[in-house]
């Protein structure tokens, strides 16, 4: 269990970081008739529905949400998997989502099946961007910058009610 003492963002805070990024997804695709948000499971799928219900409240952009499924302990050797054919992705606009950027690993291996389709644009939404890359992988879109030592562990939470927010442990 989390501690509240090591608590980042609480819930209004968490949420507001989301809402800010769906302006900012808005802002940068005003032009889109549809896009597809692609959450890397689990707490990355759950920040990328979260990211659709507010893209679709401040926006006429019609989102699709397609989870992205893989090993986070060994991506290298992990089939990266979709729940959507795809077909569906040629010529749209995807923001792939997580919840925290650390080393660039998990995302780099995640993007593999968007990388052999005919995209229109690829773009990389995070709650928190801890900048420790090994990989080299940015963010488009982030919602707070976080400077944390190695030793440091960062845990986002969206489904616990009590303990809903960012924790730094």
């Amino acid at each position: 269990m989390q501690n509240i003492q090591n608590r980042i963002l609480n819930k209004e805070e968490t949420l507001r970081k989301i809402k800010r990024i769906a302006f900012e997804i808005y802002e940068h695709n005003f032009e889109e008739k549809e896009i597809i948000i692609a959450g890397i499971y689990d707490t990355g799928y759950i920040f990328a529905d979260i990211l659709k219900q507010e893209v679709e409240r401040i926006s006429p952009i019609k989102v699709l949400l397609v989870k992205v499924q893989l090993n986070k302990g060994l991506p290298q050797q992990s089939n990266v998997e979709l729940d959507c054919d795809p077909a569906k992705l040629k010529g749209k606009t995807v923001i792939v989502a997580d919840d925290v950027l650390n080393t660039g690993r998990t995302l780099a291996y995640s993007l593999n099946p968007f990388l052999h389709t005919e995209l229109k644009k690829l773009q990389v939404a995070v709650i928190i961007d801890r900048a420790f890359r090994l990989f080299p992988i940015s963010a488009d879109f982030v919602g707070y910058s976080l400077s944390t030592t190695v030793n440091e562990h960062v845990t986002v939470e969206l489904e616990n009610n009590e303990r809903y927010g960012v924790y730094l442990n």
